[in-house]
C-alpha cells in the first residue's frame, strides 16, 4: 500500500481495498466488543485508534468513516469520531487555558429541544477555543462526564503523547511505517491501559485484557551473523549524477498528477463490449486470526477468529447498488459540467445494469452461485467495483482528456535528479544527461547500447531516480508506474519506452494509463509530440525506432493541402 498511502490525495479518494478489508475485520470485531460492553453496562464505548502516516491519509480515513464507506454503521457516527492533527494539538498546548465560564461546546445545540433559545455561550468558536476543545476531547476520551466520553474512533496523525491515559482503547489500526521497536511499543502502549483491577478469586491474578491490533509489527529481530572474523570489505559504489557538461542531452517532461476525463452529457455503457470484472474469493480477506502476544511471542494455542460472513446478511443487492452509485457519483461530481441530478440518475441506471448483470465473475464458481457469499465478496471488493464502473463510464463517454499538472512543479527535468550511489553494474553514457546508466538486467544493457548507437536518437535516459511516474489504479489501490526509458528523437518528438516480456493483466492496466497520459499531453499541445512503445524482446527496440523513422519520412513526403 506504500504508493497509495504515501501520496498527496483528496479526502474523497477511496482507500486501498486491502485497507478497507482490514477495517471491515477490525470494525466487525469492535462492534462485537461494543455489544459486550453495552450488555455489561459499561458507561463509555470501546475505542478504535488509527495511527496514520500523513494528514492526507488521515483525511481519507475520516472521510471513509464519515460517509460510511466502512460498512460498520455503529462505528461511522461523525459525532463520535475524533481526528487529531499534531499541529492543532501544538497550537492548543500553546494557548492559555480557557476559563470554564467561557467554554463553548460547539455550534450545534446540546439539547434536542429545537425551541430552546440561543444563549451567549453558543457564539461561534475562535480558533484558539476550537484547538482547546480538541485538546480536552483528546485528554478525556473514555472518561464519564467529560467532553471525550462519547468518542469511539480516534484518527491520529503522528503519535499520541506518551502521557495519554485512556483505558478504553480496544482496537488499533497501524497505517504508517514502523522503523523501530520503541515506535511499535509506543503505539501498542496506547491500548494497554487496564479497565479493571479486580483480582480473580480463582487465580489470584488480574483477568487478562487484550487490544486487537492490525498493521503494527511487534518485534524487530536483529540479524545475528554466525560468521567469525572481521566483516567483509564494503562493495565499491558508483556515483550516479547529472553531468553538467552534457546539458544538450537534458530531457524534460510535464509533471502530470492525474488525467481529467471530460464526458459527454448523456452517459451510456455497453457492458457486453467491456471485459468482465473478476473477483477472486481466495484473495479477499474474509477471516482474521488473532493470537495473544506475551513477551513478544504469539500464543498459537489460543487463537481467536473474526469472520465476516454475517456481514453479507446486512448488505442486500439494492444497498450494494446504492453504495456503489453514491461513491461513483462522489468521484465524478467535482468535474461534471451539467446538472448533478442528471448525473446521479444516469449513474443509478448504469450501476444497476452492471450489478444485476453477469459481468461480475467470482472465482471459484461456488461463490458466484451462492447469493449470500456473492454479496459478501462484492461488498469486500467495493472499491474495485466502483473503479470498474468509473473506468467503463470514462472509457465509453470521454469527449477529451485533460492533464492536471503539479502546481508546484509542473515541469520536471533530468537536471533535477539528486546524486546517488549504486553497487549495480553500470556503464558511462554519451547521449544521456546522466553520467552512467545503471543496469538491472542484461536486457536493459542491450537496450541502452541500442539507444546510444541509433542515429534516430538525439538523447535518452533511463528512468531511474528521475521522478517520472504515472499513477494508475489496480486491485483497488493507486500505484505508480515508472516506464523504463525516456527518448528524444532527432525530429524533437518524445518516446516513452518500456521493456516487457510476457504481458500480465496489471501490465495491460499500466499501458492503458500510459496511453491516456500520452493522449492528454499531446492534446494539450504545450509539450511537443509524445509516443509510447513496448519492446517485448531484446532486438525489438531497433524495429521500434525504425518504425517511427518510417512514419516521419512518410509524413514528410505526403502532399499538403
Amino acid at each position: 500500500m506504500k504508493d497509495d498511502l504515501n501520496r498527496k490525495a483528496e479526502p474523497h479518494e477511496p482507500l486501498p481495498n486491502l485497507v478497507l478489508n482490514a477495517y471491515y475485520l477490525l470494525g466487525y470485531d469492535w462492534r462485537e466488543t461494543l455489544k459486550a460492553w453495552q450488555a455489561a453496562g459499561m458507561p463509555t464505548p470501546p475505542v478504535m485508534i488509527t495511527v496514520a502516516n500523513r494528514t492526507e491519509t488521515a483525511a481519507r480515513v475520516k472521510h471513509a468513516f464519515d460517509s460510511r464507506r466502512i460498512h460498520i454503521d455503529e462505528l461511522c457516527d461523525p459525532q463520535r469520531i475524533l481526528h487529531i492533527d499534531s499541529k492543532v494539538l501544538d497550537e492548543a498546548e500553546a494557548q492559555e487555558e480557557v476559563a470554564s465560564g467561557q467554554w463553548i461546546v460547539d455550534s450545534e445545540r446540546e439539547s434536542e429541544d429545537e425551541s430552546e433559545p440561543l444563549t451567549p455561550l453558543r457564539k461561534p468558536l475562535t480558533a484558539a477555543q476550537k484547538a482547546e476543545r480538541l485538546r480536552l476531547m483528546v485528554d478525556t476520551v473514555g472518561r464519564v462526564g467529560q467532553p471525550g466520553e462519547r468518542i469511539q474512533k480516534v484518527i491520529s496523525v503522528g503519535m499520541l503523547s506518551e502521557g495519554w491515559d485512556t483505558k478504553t482503547v480496544t482496537h488499533i489500526m497501524g497505517l504508517r511505517a514502523f522503523t523501530s521497536q520503541l515506535l511499535c511499543e509506543q503505539v501498542v502502549g496506547r491500548g494497554l491501559r487496564r479497565t479493571s483491577y479486580e483480582i480473580n478469586p480463582q487465580t489470584g491474578l488480574f483477568d487478562p485484557e487484550y487490544v486487537n491490533i492490525f498493521g503494527v509489527p511487534f518485534t524487530f529481530l536483529p540479524h545475528e551473523s554466525t560468521e567469525s572474523g572481521p566483516p567483509p570489505p564494503t562493495t565499491p559504489k558508483t556515483l550516479v549524477q547529472v553531468n553538467p557538461a552534457k546539458a544538450a542531452y537534458e530531457i524534460r517532461w510535464p509533471n502530470v498528477v492525474r488525467i481529467e476525463h471530460v464526458l459527454q452529457p448523456r452517459l451510456t455503457v455497453d457492458w457486453s463490449r467491456l471485459a468482465p470484472l473478476e473477483l477472486d474469493a481466495a484473495k479477499t480477506a474474509q477471516l482474521a486470526e488473532l493470537a495473544p502476544i506475551l513477551e513478544g511471542k504469539p500464543d498459537v494455542t489460543n487463537i481467536d477468529r473474526i469472520e465476516l460472513e454475517r456481514l453479507a446478511q446486512e448488505f442486500r443487492t439494492q444497498r450494494i447498488i446504492f453504495e456503489t452509485t453514491r461513491d461513483v457519483f462522489d468521484q465524478m461530481k467535482h468535474n461534471w459540467k451539467g446538472s448533478r441530478e442528471v448525473l446521479l440518475a444516469q449513474l443509478v441506471r448504469i450501476v444497476e445494469q452492471f450489478i444485476r448483470s453477469e459481468r461480475i465473475q467470482i472465482i471459484p464458481p461456488l461463490f458466484y452461485q451462492d447469493e449470500l457469499r456473492r454479496r459478501l465478496i462484492i461488498t469486500l471488493n467495493m472499491s474495485r467495483v466502483i473503479q470498474h464502473v468509473l473506468d467503463a463510464v470514462r472509457q465509453e463517454n470521454a469527449e477529451r482528456l485533460e492533464p492536471v499538472f503539479d502546481r508546484d512543479h509542473p515541469l520536471r527535468s533530468t537536471g533535477e535528479m539528486t546524486a546517488w550511489y549504486t553497487g549495480k553494474p553500470c556503464h558511462p553514457t554519451r547521449k544521456s544527461h546522466i553520467n552512467v546508466c545503471v543496469y538491472d538486467s542484461a536486457w536493459e544493457a542491450s537496450h541502452a547500447f541500442a539507444l546510444e548507437n541509433n542515429e534516430a536518437v538525439a538523447a535518452w535516459v533511463k528512468n531511474d531516480h528521475l521522478g517520472f511516474e504515472i499513477a494508475y489504479i489496480h486491485q483497488g489501490a493507486v500505484r505508480k508506474y515508472r516506464p523504463d526509458f525516456l527518448v528524444r528523437l532527432l525530429d524533437g518528438s518524445m518516446l516513452i519506452l518500456e521493456t516487457k516480456g510476457e504481458e500480465s493483466e496489471q501490465d495491460r492496466v499500466k499501458h492503458r494509463y500510459l496511453d491516456e497520459w500520452v493522449q492528454s499531453v499531446n492534446a494539450h499541445g504545450g509539450f511537443g509530440r509524445w509516443r509510447w512503445a513496448v519492446a517485448r524482446h531484446p532486438g525489438a527496440i531497433k524495429d521500434i525506432l525504425m518504425q517511427f523513422q518510417d512514419v516521419e519520412h512518410r509524413t514528410e513526403r505526403a502532399p499538403r493541402d
